[in-house]
């Protein structure tokens, strides 16, 4: 059993994945602001509660590894280091970058996928900036380094857009208006809304399972968060 973790942005999640029937138990997703510290033990072990489990049954965890906030990314990956430290058993443990996470409900794996939009998964990333990332519909278990990430303001992330959009694109994230408005402009360009953008913890496990499935893991000593900063 595979228990997910995501505090990189103010949008806390958590998610318990059967690795065996391939099924998601059960998910929570709320708005944590600065209390993911607070809020994310607690909530892990609440929520395994209910499903009638408890820590001892976990074999893998999955976090994301940002990019996202200084601290929230930590936080995260902090938890999964301390349970897989804390655990009797060796734990099986796989980081996903943030904007695959985002991106995954839109992906397919490799030769499986036929629609032919490129995706857009961003994050804000504060002072009006973003952080963003092109998948292909292929690109379900691409976990993208720091230097394939994007990074700008709202000019040059639309600049992006717009040069990548000779072909439909599905922007995918927490829009804003300034964005919205932004890219009215761009006919290729379809932003999801708010609700269908917003990432959650099962879909990182669903990922995490299909890379677990494949013999990939992270060594958790050296798992890392991603932080991205402006070249130059």
């Amino acid at each position: 059993m595979l228990l997910a973790l995501d505090t990189a942005t103010t949008t806390a999640s958590l998610a318990v994945y059967d690795l065996t029937s391939d099924q998601l138990l059960g998910e929570w997703t709320w708005q944590a602001r600065r209390r993911q510290t607070q809020d994310l033990l607690p909530s892990a072990r609440t929520l395994l509660a209910q499903l009638q489990r408890t820590p001892q049954d976990l074999t893998a965890l999955a976090v994301t590894t940002g990019p996202g906030s200084f601290t929230g990314v930590r936080i995260a990956i902090s938890v999964a280091k301390g349970m897989g430290v804390g655990s009797p058993a060796p734990l099986r443990v796989i980081g996903i970058p943030t904007l695959a996470v985002t991106a995954a409900p839109w992906l397919a794996p490799a030769g499986e996928s036929d629609p032919p939009a490129l995706v857009c998964a961003y994050i804000q990333a504060g002072r009006g900036r973003y952080n963003w990332v092109f998948f292909e519909p292929d690109d379900l278990l691409r976990r993208p380094a720091a230097e394939e990430h994007g990074f700008g303001h709202i000019d040059e992330f639309v600049d992006a857009l717009a040069a990548a959009a000779e072909r439909p694109l599905w922007l995918a994230g927490e829009p804003t208006a300034e964005l919205l408005e932004a890219t009215a402009a761009l006919p290729r360009v379809i932003a999801l809304d708010g609700v269908s953008g917003l990432r959650r913890a099962g879909q990182l496990a669903r990922v995490a399972a299909l890379h677990l499935a494949r013999g990939e893991t992270d060594d958790l000593a050296t798992l890392q968060p991603l932080y991205l900063r402006k070249p130059g």
